[in-house]
């Protein structure tokens, strides 16, 4: 790919921005005031900033010291065993497909809700009334409608981006600048109609479902978890790094996306808790818009509701380039068929979209009914663990590069990098224990990565064939 079609420092941070702030920034402020006091909330959000900053500043060191290593975190899971080795092949592969399989389906999460904002403006899309029934399978008229709605959104997409990473790319900042915009005045207007009584006390405890009630650091560890939601898609630089345009330019563009990421985040999560009182925060299904309503009326809240729009659109274009740039990505490295390295004349790989919308599609079909849409919210949830794994996997490598001093040679920068590296390990460690401390939780989610092992034959028996292929000796 020639220079003029690759990204840019300021592309790549909207790609960042784009994907970590979508439809969680309109539902975390509530989450978080059922998790923590105020208290334990600004602590949460320090601690878990913290927490992937230094997993961040993994990412950009390893983008400028093995920068032919490309395609995700994920990819570095096949560089901790010995090269060409079936343990190297396998553990690239199971992490590669967990990752894939998570953004593939938090993908229809994000177009699923972007049809849930627009039914602010076109309630048919909530309609109960029943338009027609196929054997046992009555479908509402509302669902129905929200079927259209999301497969218009995913193939637009799609079509979108077989025009060119770079112009999608461009659609992507101008969203990203539109929502940041919008949320910076969001948070304007939050600063006038701050009041304090709203946050005080401080450090209210919490009770559990059980009825234990939660100390401050009990809702910190609780509030961490939540928070860390937010930051999934800091990677974004990093899987599109062969498409950057200077190396340096991914560790800036995932520490910038970050910084302004964060400053949002805090922002509006804090401004919320000062402009509704804790018990209606609790109680919002949609406590950004009741927030503005309460301050400037119905039409601020169509208005945030508008930038909740382009938001997800943003995020849509962020997210379903980044989907279908894992497995190809991969299949260069090595660990995906080869079947996905065809590409059309804009460079896009063709066939990686096809599979990956095409099973973001059959995804879509869960709107038509809610017990299918129940079960679908679960793996979902479940699909949370494959991003944690891959954060994991890249601090444990820069690690290995630190111990052996691999790429470190005469570099004073190698003790300030293992020190990174281990608070970044430290760090995933915390996390993925903290969010698979429910059994079900941990079981599934091991489940669902570990079910690409029934694809993982084909792949290994293509690389045996390629392999004796080289070792062949000429005539």
């Amino acid at each position: 790919m020639n220079k003029q079609g690759k990204l840019g420092l300021w592309i790549l941070t909207a790609l960042v921005v784009g994907n970590m702030v979508g439809s969680g920034i309109f539902m975390l402020p509530r989450s978080l005031s059922e998790a923590a006091s105020p208290a334990g909330v600004m602590m949460a959000w320090g601690l878990t900033g913290f927490g992937v900053m230094m997993t961040v500043l993994v990412f950009g060191n390893l983008a400028i010291r093995k920068p032919e290593l490309k395609g995700g975190p994920q990819i570095y899971a096949k560089e901790l065993f010995r090269p060409g080795t079936q343990a190297s092949t396998l553990s690239g592969f199971m992490a590669t497909w967990g990752y894939w399989i998570g953004n593939l389906a938090g993908n229809i999460a994000i177009i699923t809700t972007f049809a849930g904002y627009l039914s602010t403006f076109f309630p048919i899309l909530t309609s109960q009334a029943e338009w027609f029934s196929i054997g046992g399978l009555t479908v509402k008229v509302g669902n129905g409608m929200t079927f259209i709605v999301c497969t218009v959104m995913l193939w637009s997409t799609h079509a979108i981006i077989l025009r060119g990473i770079e112009n999608a790319g461009k659609l992507n900042f101008a969203a990203t600048a539109a929502k940041v915009i919008g949320f910076i005045l969001f948070i304007i207007v939050g600063l006038f109609a701050f009041s304090k009584t709203n946050i005080l006390p401080l450090t209210a405890p919490r009770v559990d479902g059980s009825g234990q009630t939660i100390g401050l650091l009990g809702q910190v560890n609780s509030a961490a978890l939540s928070t860390l939601w937010a930051f999934i898609g800091v990677e974004s630089a990093v899987v599109f790094s062969s498409r950057a345009k200077k190396q340096i330019d991914v560790k800036r563009a995932s520490i910038l996306g970050l910084l302004i990421a964060l400053a949002l985040y805090i922002g509006i999560s804090i401004l919320v808790m000062g402009m509704l009182s804790q018990g209606e925060l609790i109680a919002s299904d949609k406590p950004l818009i009741d927030a503005i309503t309460k301050v400037l009326g119905p039409a601020g809240g169509q208005a945030l509701a508008a930038i909740g729009l382009i938001s997800l659109v943003g995020s849509t274009l962020g997210w379903v380039m980044l989907s279908a740039e894992i497995p190809f990505q991969a299949a260069k490295q090595g660990l995906f068929l080869p079947w996905f390295l065809k590409e059309n004349k804009k460079g896009i790989p063709v066939r990686s979209m096809i599979i990956t919308n095409g099973l973001g599609q059959l995804f879509i079909f869960s709107t038509i009914s809610n017990s299918i849409s129940k079960a679908f919210g679960f793996v979902i949830f479940i699909a949370t663990l494959s991003y944690l794994v891959p954060y994991f996997i890249a601090s444990l490598y820069q690690l290995k590069l630190v111990v052996t001093g691999e790429t470190y040679l005469g570099d004073k920068s190698r003790a300030t990098d293992g020190i990174i590296a281990a608070m970044s390990t430290i760090y995933s460690t915390w996390v993925i224990i903290g969010g698979t401390a429910d059994l079900k939780t941990f079981t599934f989610g091991m489940l669902l990565i570990a079910s690409g092992i029934f694809f993982y034959g084909p792949l290994w028996r293509a690389n045996a064939g390629n392999r004796s292929v080289k070792k062949r000796p000429a005539v």
